[in-house]
Parts: structure tokens; C-alpha cells; sequence
């Protein structure tokens, strides 16, 4: 195959596992509570949520929640289908 065949993966380090005192004892609860790693997304707003967290959140709430001809269940499903085309866990 040739590399730009290839699926690459990359993770930083620091989002993996250089999160604050805080942000660590979230991600052990969302782990402990559901019995799964979190998902990358919550990783990745909690590492440093002033820089993206908090502008994200209320963005994803919007563009899912706010009035649509589609319902919140086919907003969903949107996402769901559009994690799994892009090989993520939704």
C-alpha cells in the first residue's frame, strides 16, 4: 500500500496523558462510571479547556440542539455515521 493509502494515527502525548489534577480525576470518573476509555473528543476539550474546551462545548451543543428541520435523533445519527466513515469511536 502505498502512504497515501495508508491510515495514520497519531496521538499527542500530553493529550493522552497530561492532563491537570482536575481533568484527571473527570476522565478516571467518565472511566470507572462507564467502564471504558473516554472518548478522544472529551480527551482533547479537557486537556486545556480554556484554550478549547469551553469554546467547544457550547459550539457542539448548538450546532446539535438548535432548531433544525432535522431532529435531534438525526443530528445524531449524522454524527455517529460521519465517526465511523472517519474510523473514530463516536
Amino acid at each position: 500500500m502505498s502512504e497515501a493509502g495508508k491510515i495514520v494515527w497519531m496521538r499527542l502525548r500530553n493529550v493522552e496523558s497530561g492532563h491537570r489534577l482536575p481533568q484527571r480525576l473527570f476522565l478516571r470518573v467518565l472511566r470507572v462510571a462507564s467502564g471504558f476509555q473516554p472518548p478522544d473528543v472529551i480527551k482533547t476539550a479537557s486537556y486545556r479547556p480554556e484554550i478549547f474546551g469551553r469554546a467547544f462545548g457550547p459550539v457542539a451543543h448548538d450546532v446539535l440542539r438548535s432548531s433544525s428541520t432535522w431532529s435531534v435523533g438525526e443530528l445524531e445519527l449524522f454524527g455517529a455515521f460521519t465517526s465511523k466513515l472517519n474510523q473514530c469511536r463516536f
